[in-house]
């Protein structure tokens, strides 16, 4: 039986720098040592129990200079939080190429960071730092900063943003981190594996090689299980391309769907019974399609 479509809330787009995949966090919550230096060898501007320390830069050991970051900034920041509760990205556009970051926490010793860049490295323009590791219905402390070619440091005042309550699906667990990924239409690199689509960590992702609609990956539970529904959270470049709006499943020789992507997930009619899976792309904007997570939920 085709399963029916309930409400589906569409999907929260976390926004990646580049044309080329990207993972901000992929070192895991809470992780600061991922960040990368912005151009002529100087270093971003790091808080520390709220005060502003400036690491001179590689030449002639010059202290940089140090600017509100309002100035350069195209409309207002957005916080886009999970409905999780555990993750959040903040995009934002600067009318000046900088290397972004953003250093957050519960109170204004900060102690968390997520960076802004991409494979390539360098400065750019649209910024979506991806902050993880975070406890629902808690409120956070930010700042916004970033570095330009010529050395100067952009820099917020201390922001503040809130997690919302944990949603709950009604669906069951999410047994696909039990799972093993058997088989994929490709991977970008060993750092955005298909198997991180599975892995229960928003802060990684799978990007394919430039698959587009051709995305496909092939999961097994272990053991059958009575899955009650599930979700594919894509993954999205900046310039429109990656993002999957639809995808299909074949359980046990049957195929289910059309779903829409997002973050909640979409539920069966009844529990179908499967060990193994394989989720199909329908329709995509083309390009290094992928999934930042797969989840598979289970009401038994």
């Amino acid at each position: 039986m085709t399963p029916s479509l309930p409400s589906v809330v569409q999907p929260t787009r976390v926004v990646r720098p580049s044309s080329q995949p990207e993972s901000i966090a992929r070192r895991g919550p809470g992780s600061a040592t991922g960040w990368r230096r912005p151009l002529g060898g100087g270093r971003l501007l790091v808080i520390a129990a709220g005060v502003a320390l400036v690491v001179s830069a590689c030449s002639g050991g010059a202290e940089q200079t140090i600017e509100p970051i309002e100035p350069i900034l195209v409309g207002d920041v957005e916080i886009l939080t999970d409905p999780s509760g555990t993750v959040a990205s903040l995009s934002v556009e600067t009318s000046v190429p900088v290397a972004c970051a953003v250093i957050y926490g519960t109170d204004d010793s900060f102690g968390q960071l997520a960076v802004d860049s991409d494979m390539d490295g360098g400065a750019h323009e649209n910024h979506g730092p991806l902050m993880t590791g975070l406890e629902p219905d808690t409120e956070y402390s930010y700042v916004l900063q970033g570095s330009d070619s010529d050395g100067t440091i952009y820099r917020s005042d201390i922001r503040t943003f809130r997690t919302p309550v944990a949603a709950e699906s009604g669906l069951g667990t999410n047994i696909a981190p039990n799972g093993t990924v058997t088989g994929a239409s490709s991977e970008f690199s060993q750092q955005f594996a298909a198997s991180q689509a599975i892995d229960g960590d928003l802060g990684t992702e799978w990007s394919t090689a430039g698959d587009g609609d051709d995305l496909w990956i092939e999961i097994d539970l272990g053991q059958e299980a009575e899955i009650s529904g599930l979700a594919f959270r894509t993954r999205q470049m900046t310039d429109g391309t990656a993002i999957t709006d639809t995808f299909s499943v074949i359980i046990g020789g049957t195929t289910y769907g059309p779903f829409p992507t997002g973050t909640e997930p979409v539920a069966f009619d009844s529990p179908v019974i499967g060990r193994t899976l394989r989720i199909e792309a329908e329709q995509t904007t083309g390009g290094n399609t992928g999934a930042t997570e797969i989840e598979i939920y289970s009401a038994s």
